[in-house]
């Protein structure tokens, strides 16, 4: 936020007909509990009554809403050794983005913080909840019908919906978004004039119409189409990361790259990016030499995909990222998945945000529901590479894709998820596993059949894959 953009939101809020739920005024005082308090209260509220963001603002007297200044300097201030902004982050739970601006409005200094709404359950200070009953603020628990309203709005109101930029003007919604690769990407005429452009982007519900005759742009239209995600400044740490490291641990890094536009206008190239930066292996055919990309593009494309599409931007701080090894790649999101990651293969994917999904897959950047991460192991298995791994570590979910491997390199459990993801996907087309067939998936010989067979018994034993009827053919425990 600029110094113009600081004052005229200064000035607004103080043209406000009384302190709302989700706007704080205060002259100097300036307690690091108190400011927790207000922060988890402001948060809540905002979320309860569709705000896009809450504001506490010093340097106003509360009864006048005159602007007089204040003496509170937030980023000298320290709780012990540290800063103010670090330690209230520490102590909120969920941890929500809390922004700080300092400046001047009329000569006189004020101070403002911009504060996400609670994302998708009501934010503590120091483990307690916090909601403002007009312009008072009291514990959540003592208001149990406020608590009830609360996680009814978390719980009808998905990511999509909410707003990353309100009351933008039509000039600034399409300097801010890349309405020409909207229609591009929908396959669509574009319109010759702006309203019909904006129209149609209404009915898609990136942008909506504002009071005052503005248009607040949606959190969809913004992490799908914006031209730069840093011109939004909840949504800029969501921007797609490329890590190379030299080497197989993250001691030394070749390069880094963050990705700055949406998603959408963004995804071919940030495909291309990586796959550039992708070792490569020498094939030598009949009469020539050819270099090809250590892993299939289709199940990095379907990774990556899957990485924005089902992340939880309600988690702080976290966006996707990829990081390249010499022997592998990951591909991580903020989030837990809404499913078991050994049901990734057969079960629809159940994703926070619908809506993005729907959009990407209208434009053909991921593929129909259920479909994509067949296509990453039937592809892998093309390859003759080590099974994927799908692993939730923190609060984080975490797709391991594995360079060439030899058989005898890999270990037990390398080997033992190799045979159920091959299990799965034989099943859900419509065939079953056998010796043979795991034989040929994992380059075994066929004169060495017993090897084989002990992976499917070890399979059977982790209770992965189970006997099918009275043949010697195998499927998935869930089957």
């Amino acid at each position: 936020m600029d110094k113009a953009q600081l004052q005229s939101l200064v000035r607004q809020l103080v043209t406000l007909p009384r302190e709302t739920e989700w706007v704080e005024f205060k002259h100097n005082k300036a307690d690091p509990a108190d400011i927790g308090e207000y922060v988890s209260a402001l948060a809540n509220s905002a979320a309860l009554h569709g705000k896009p963001c809450a504001y506490a603002l010093w340097g106003v007297e509360d009864r006048t809403r005159r602007i007089v200044g204040t003496t509170f300097r937030p980023r000298q201030t320290k709780v012990g050794n540290e800063e103010l902004e670090n330690w209230l982050l520490t102590q909120l739970n969920p941890r929500v983005d809390v922004r700080l601006h300092e400046g001047e409005v009329d000569g006189a200094p004020v101070v403002l913080f911009a504060i996400q709404p609670a994302p998708n359950r009501p934010v503590r200070f120091k483990g307690i909840e916090y909601i403002r009953i007009g312009s008072y603020k009291k514990k959540l628990h003592d208001h149990p019908e406020k608590e009830r309203e609360l996680w009814k709005v978390f719980e009808r109101a998905p990511f999509e919906t909410g707003v990353a930029k309100e009351n933008a003007s039509s000039d600034d919604v399409l300097a801010l978004l890349d309405y020409p690769n909207y229609f591009r990407l929908m396959k669509q005429p574009l319109p010759d004039n702006r309203a019909a452009i904006l129209d149609r982007l209404v009915a898609e519900k990136i942008i909506s119409p504002a009071t005052g005759g503005g248009y607040d742009v949606t959190n969809v239209g913004t992490i799908l189409f914006a031209r730069n995600l840093s011109d939004f400044d909840r949504l800029a740490r969501k921007a797609l990361r490329v890590i190379i490291y030299r080497g197989d641990n993250r001691v030394e890094t070749i390069k880094e790259q963050t990705g700055g536009k949406g998603y959408a206008i963004g995804f071919e190239g940030a495909i291309a990016y990586i796959n550039d930066q992708l070792p490569q292996n020498e094939q030598i055919g009949q009469a020539l030499r050819t270099e090809v990309r250590m892993y299939p593009e289709i199940a990095v494309r379907e990774l990556v995909a899957n990485a924005l599409i089902h992340q939880d931007f309600s988690v702080t701080g976290a966006g996707p990222m990829v990081e390249v090894f010499t022997d592998r790649m990951e591909i991580s999101n903020p989030g837990v998945p809404l499913i078991d990651t050994l049901r990734f293969i057969d079960e629809p994917p159940r994703s926070r945000n619908e809506a993005l999904a729907a959009l990407m897959r209208r434009m053909n950047i991921c593929e129909e529901r259920g479909s994509g991460i067949d296509k990453v192991i039937f592809n892998v298995e093309v390859f003759q590479l080590p099974a994927p791994d799908f692993r939730v570590a923190g609060d984080s979910t975490i797709a391991v894709l594995y360079g060439p491997r030899k058989f005898s390199q890999m270990d037990r459990e390398e080997r033992v998820r190799a045979c159920y993801q091959h299990a799965c996907l034989l099943y859900v087309s419509g065939k079953r596993m056998s010796n043979a067939s795991l034989r040929k998936r994992l380059g075994i010989k066929d004169s060495n059949y017993p090897m084989a067979s002990r992976i499917i018994r070890e399979a059977i034993d982790a209770e992965l894959i189970k006997p099918h009827g009275e043949g010697a053919t195998y499927v998935p425990f869930w089957a």
